[in-house]
C-alpha cells in the first residue's frame, strides 16, 4: 500500500509540472524518470523551448531548495562550488558556499564556460561533495543536476567532454511545440505561469520514493537483454565509443523507474527499450562512416533495438 501511495505521488509531480510545460510529456515523463532513478538529467535543445522553466517546475513541485546558475566564460570553479573566506575579526577562515549547496541545481547553458568551470561539476555530480582547500563538504540530499545546453556550434559554446556528458543519466531535447501548444502557451501568462505549479512532496519525500524505486525486480533475462543492448553500441560498425558500465548502470536504473511509473514492481523489456535513447544518445560517439552515411544517433540506436531481440513476456514471478 506504502508502494502505491509514492507511486500516486509520483504521478501527482508530473501532473503540476505539465502545468507550466506545455505539450511536452514525454520530455516530463523522462526527466521525472530520471530524477526518480537518482540521476542527473541534460537537455539540449536551442534557446527559448521551455528548458529552464521544465527545471524550475520540477524543483518547485517537490519542494526543493534550487540555485540557478547562468554559465559563461568568466563564470568561476569557486562560483559552483564555494570558497573559504577570512575573517580579521577571529582569526579564522569560513566556507562561503557555493551555489551547487542546493537540492536542485540549474545549470543553465552548461557548454557556454571554460572547460576548467565545467570540470568543477565533476566530483559534485558523482560523489555528491564538494573539496575546497582539502576540505571535503557533502552537499544536500537529495541532490539533482539539470544542465542545459545550446547544441554545438551555436555562438560561445565548446562541447562537453565525454567525462562530463558520461556523469548525466538522461540527455533530452524539448523541441518545439505543436501549433495548439504553442497557441496555448501564446494565450497564457508566461510570466506566471510556473505560479500555477504547487508542491507534492518534500526532500525527504522524493528519497522515500527513489528507495522504493531502487527495489522494483529485474529477472535475469532482462538484464541480459539490457546488457546485450549496452554490448552492441560497443560493438556496431557505425560506432566510435560506445558505452560505458556508468552507462549500464544507468539503463537498469532508469528501466526500474519506468516500471514504476507504470505502477509496477518489476522491469519488462518495453521498460528497458522505452528509455534506451535517453540514456545511450549522449554517450556514443558516431563513427565516420556514420557521418559520411548520414546516420543520426537516433538511426543508429534504432537498428540496434531492431537488432537484439527482446525476451517474452516476463512477469514479476515465474
Amino acid at each position: 500500500m506504502e508502494e502505491r501511495g509514492y507511486y500516486q505521488k509520483a504521478v501527482s509531480i508530473i501532473d503540476e509540472v505539465k502545468k507550466a510545460v506545455i505539450g511536452k510529456d514525454e520530455c516530463v515523463l523522462l526527466a521525472m524518470t530520471a530524477i526518480l532513478a537518482g540521476g542527473h538529467i541534460l537537455i539540449d535543445d536551442i534557446p527559448g523551448v521551455g528548458k529552464t522553466t521544465l527545471a524550475i517546475a520540477f524543483a518547485k513541485a517537490m519542494n526543493l531548495k534550487c540555485m540557478r546558475t547562468q554559465f559563461t566564460p568568466d563564470v568561476l570553479p569557486s562560483d559552483i562550488l564555494g570558497f573559504t573566506m577570512y575573517n580579521k575579526k577571529d582569526g579564522q577562515f569560513y566556507y562561503q558556499p557555493g551555489t551547487v549547496m542546493c537540492n536542485l541545481f540549474l545549470a543553465d547553458e552548461i557548454n557556454r564556460t571554460s572547460p576548467k568551470t565545467q570540470s568543477a561539476l565533476l566530483e559534485v555530480m558523482e560523489e555528491g561533495c564538494v573539496t575546497v582547500d582539502g576540505v571535503t563538504r557533502k552537499v544536500p540530499e537529495p541532490f539533482i543536476v539539470i544542465a542545459t545546453q545550446n547544441p554545438a556550434g551555436s555562438i560561445g559554446t565548446q562541447l562537453l567532454p565525454e567525462s562530463q556528458l558520461d556523469r548525466f543519466m538522461v540527455c533530452l531535447s524539448v523541441g518545439y511545440p505543436s501549433l495548439e501548444d504553442e497557441i496555448a502557451i501564446a494565450k497564457g501568462r508566461s510570466n506566471d505561469i510556473i505560479n500555477l505549479v504547487g508542491a507534492v512532496i518534500s526532500g525527504d519525500g522524493l528519497i522515500d520514493i527513489q528507495n522504493s524505486v531502487n527495489e522494483v525486480f529485474i529477472k535475469d533475462e532482462v538484464y541480459k537483454y539490457l546488457c546485450m543492448l549496452v554490448r552492441e553500441t560497443r560493438e556496431h560498425p557505425a560506432i566510435e565509443l560506445g558505452l560505458s558500465p556508468r552507462g549500464t548502470i544507468a539503463l537498469a536504473s532508469m528501466s526500474k523507474a519506468a516500471a514504476f511509473l507504470q505502477g509496477r514492481d518489476y522491469v519488462i523489456p518495453d521498460d528497458v527499450a522505452s528509455v534506451f535513447n535517453a540514456v545511450a544518445s549522449h554517450r556514443i560517439v558516431p563513427a565516420s562512416k556514420a557521418r559520411m552515411s548520414h546516420l543520426s544517433v537516433e538511426d543508429i540506436l534504432g537498428q540496434i533495438k531492431t537488432k537484439v531481440k527482446k525476451p517474452k513476456s516476463v512477469k514479476r514471478f515465474i
